[in-house]
């Protein structure tokens, strides 16, 4: 084979004995998992936010910003659940350039998967144990999930990973909320494919084990826009869109648990990420609008960081992504804090 096997790594068991959740902290992710699951079958008219940085890179700022939501979670409480956004691998469009902290812990380092396991193992339980937050990271290698899978709370399949058998067997094996993207091609039956595969039992190879999955209840969609022929970003979240998402679902009466959430950025905003301001706003104004909206309506996924925009590897801007441009924090609170009154 063309490639070089470096060293065998640690199974995922072996790290979480290194680091382990202790039972205090697995009661607050409990408790956590449960109101989080409250909003998706509709027990409770909440709303949730997956919010944070494009990719996680430097810890300090990471979790500065993380203590940051908690305080406005607590304003909140009554209107919103906040996950914390701390996407660990960071899919690239050619395949060159950063790709998360499970591949360089330090941005301006050389790779090291092992360090990089262990540094996307030690934010996320910093975040839970810090500040009660439980979180959400992408799974953009299906078999990395069990370093983490007794941290987190909420995972999204991005929009080139959606086709994927791995992906789609693996979410019907989570118990917690997976969020199912549209492809790029803005194909959304692809992504209620998915959803449909997600939600149902399956018999695969994972992690070198013969597995049966027994289906996912909380696997849902997200509309993150999509790119046309012509390479140009197109929009898919306005008050037509969800409609139509809301009587595909209606075609679909074996799926448990018809919900979305909305990605304000990415095609939606074209990457103009001060745009996730009005794109969250048209949402909310078409949820209550509409009833039936309102009911398929779970949240929405925002890419918000301290400073507005984005930098480039070596700039050394604390608190700006590296990756794609976001919200800086001012106007980020703000929004919480408008989303919360328009609930």
């Amino acid at each position: 084979m063309n490639m070089n096997f470096k060293r065998k790594l640690p199974i995922p068991l072996e790290v979480k004995q290194m680091y382990p959740l202790t039972s205090e902290l697995e009661k607050v992710k409990a408790e956590r998992d449960k109101a989080i699951k409250a909003v998706f079958t509709g027990e409770s008219d909440k709303m949730i936010l997956i919010i944070g940085p494009c990719s996680a890179d430097t810890e300090d700022s990471v979790m500065d910003y993380i203590h940051r939501l908690k305080l406005v979670q607590e304003k909140t409480a009554d209107k919103l659940i906040i996950i914390p956004r701390i996407y660990t691998g960071k899919p690239r469009t050619i395949g060159d350039g950063y790709k998360g902290m499970v591949h360089q812990p330090n941005p301006n380092e050389e790779p090291d998967a092992f360090k990089g396991i262990v540094a996307v193992r030690e934010i996320h339980m910093r975040a839970l144990a810090e500040t009660g937050l439980s979180t959400a990271d992408e799974m953009l290698y299906p078999e990395n999930h069990r370093y983490v899978s007794d941290l987190l709370s909420y995972v999204a399949v991005g929009a080139r990973s959606v086709e994927d058998q791995q992906h789609r067997l693996t979410a019907s094996g989570l118990n917690i909320p997976v969020g199912m993207k549209n492809p790029t091609s803005g194909d959304i039956s692809v992504m209620m494919n998915s959803v449909t595969a997600g939600q149902h039992a399956h018999q695969f190879i994972y992690r070198s084990w013969e597995v049966e999955s027994y289906g996912n209840e909380y696997v849902h969609s997200i509309l993150r826009g999509y790119v046309n022929k012509h390479g140009q970003s197109m929009p898919n979240y306005h008050y037509e869109d969800l409609m139509h998402l809301f009587e595909e679902y209606a075609k679909k009466p074996d799926l448990k648990n018809p919900a979305v959430i909305i990605d304000t950025n990415h095609s939606n905003s074209g990457k103009k990420y001060l745009e996730q301001i009005r794109i969250a706003k048209e949402v909310l104004y078409s949820c209550n609008y509409s009833s039936d909206i309102r009911k398929i309506v779970k949240g929405f996924m925002i890419e918000s960081y301290i400073e507005d925009g984005a930098q480039k590897i070596g700039d050394g801007v604390y608190g700006k992504s590296i990756t794609d441009p976001c919200l800086g924090w001012e106007k980020t609170e703000r929004l919480i804090l408008d989303i919360a009154d328009s609930i």
